[in-house]
């Protein structure tokens, strides 16, 4: 090996170990922030969506959809509806889940460790009737409030969905007795067919216009949608309730279905996620919420979902920032996994690095220290043998032999061409010696 080569080799192990304890440092915070943060999210969360059919299972499909191009496996747990998911959510069976606005009061003792990702869309409540069930109530066919289903045979929603909660409200504020109705709590595809069949005079559930069942029956013959009159009355007296309107022809321009607008009243719906839920996740489920509901319905224009209002629940920090920033630029060009990496550990690196700004001060004269160590060392042997002289107890012929083997050892040492003055002026003072030795 050339020797070029070895001081090249040599000043580099020179450099390591000086760096090392900076560089060892560094690598123990590096490990101790990735530790704490967390960084790397979990491949698998659940979503409690709702029954067969429903708005809620057509979101949890569409966000299953989303998520699984980045690498994450959305499991959908069925429900019975809103309760039933804010029930998975308490009891820590699911990690996120819809709930409608108004499905229940958030108890601080319960649901201290839920947050909200924003509300997402409208869920009209929709009463179908049978029109020939109508005509034994009014000479039109049609129903316009509430009493007028007195003595009906209704189903006011199935058991685990927010419904039934809410329908028993809406009576009670129009002082119906629940004796004064035929009610059921089927579910929801059963009451349907029940419904067509006669067996049933009306029935009433939320959800949004993407479901299924509402886009059936509100193109069958024979069935009608009630038109509440009174929509804005209900949203003043019941906060989570919102007046809208499905606009004529709204359903099927050719057809004109709807013949006329529809008053309804709606409620809100919004994503809540359980506390332990990685805050990657809670991003990424905040960023598929602006695809998914962000476009125009027929409640809704464009952006105008989702949003942080309309929420009984505290919004995660995650979905705020999606709210108001949308998607990150680095996720815009990197990987996921790559750009939530640098997102989380950024702040942490810059703390890091202003830890190791000051001692990245001690690895210059460490270093210095280490390679003229390399050459003053032998300085103590010279002096040593000096010394012995001086005092008389070695033969001067024995010195100069230990002085030929110090030198030869010299020669040997290789320090980098910066420290070469020093190294060539340890062998002019051992020359010195050689001379005064020589000189007795």
């Amino acid at each position: 090996m050339s020797k070029s080569i070895r001081y090249v080799l040599m000043s580099l192990r020179d450099l390591a170990a000086s760096a090392s304890p900076f560089l060892l440092v560094a690598v123990a915070l590096l490990w101790l922030a990735y530790g704490w943060l967390n960084p790397t999210p979990p491949k698998r969360i659940t979503l409690a969506t709702g029954p067969n059919q429903s708005a809620y299972a057509e979101f949890g499909a569409r966000y299953a959809k989303a998520l699984a191009s980045n690498g994450i496996d959305v499991v959908l747990l069925p429900s019975e509806g809103s309760s039933d998911n804010l029930q998975m959510l308490r009891e820590g069976r699911a990690d996120l889940g819809f709930v409608q606005g108004g499905t229940a009061l958030p108890q601080p003792d319960r649901d201290a460790d839920l947050t909200s990702l924003g509300s997402l869309f409208l869920e009209p409540v929709w009463l179908f009737y049978r029109e020939a069930a109508a005509l034994k109530v009014t000479r039109t066919g049609r129903l316009t409030s509430l009493p007028q289903l007195r003595h009906l045979r209704v189903n006011v929603g199935t058991v685990g969905s927010g419904v039934p909660n809410l329908m028993a409200t809406l009576l009670e504020m129009n002082r119906l007795d629940n004796k004064a109705l035929q009610l059921s709590q089927l579910e929801q595809t059963p009451a349907t067919v029940k419904l067509l069949e006669g067996q049933l005079d009306a029935l009433v559930f939320a959800s949004a216009p993407e479901s299924p069942m509402v886009q059936m029956l509100l193109q069958t013959p024979g069935i009608r949608l009630m038109d509440f009159g009174q929509n804005e009355a209900y949203a003043r007296r019941l906060s989570f309730l919102t007046p809208v309107t499905l606009p004529r022809g709204v359903v099927d321009l050719a057809r004109n279905l709807p013949p006329q607008d529809v008053h309804l009243i709606a409620t809100t719906t919004t994503l809540l996620a359980r506390d332990g839920v990685h805050p990657a996740l809670l991003q990424l489920m905040s960023q598929a919420t602006l695809s998914l509901h962000g476009t125009a319905g027929w409640f809704n224009r464009a952006h105008e979902f989702p949003k942080a209002a309309s929420t009984d629940f505290t919004l995660a920090p995650e979905a705020e920032r999606t709210l108001r920033s949308g998607v990150p630029t680095l996720q815009r060009y990197l990987p996921f996994s790559w750009a939530n990496l640098v997102e989380r550990m950024w702040l942490a690196l810059g703390i890091i690095v202003a830890v190791l700004l000051p001692l990245g001060k001690i690895a210059p004269p460490l270093y210095e220290f280490r390679v003229r160590s390399r050459v003053f060392r032998w300085y103590g042997q010279l002096r040593t043998l000096e010394e012995r002289w001086e005092a008389g107890s070695a033969q001067t012929s024995e010195l100069l032999e230990e002085l030929k083997a110090l030198e030869s050892r010299v020669e040997k040492v290789i320090v980098p061409l910066s420290y070469a003055d020093e190294l060539y002026a340890l062998r002019n003072h051992i020359e010195l010696v050689r001379q005064k030795l020589l000189r007795t």
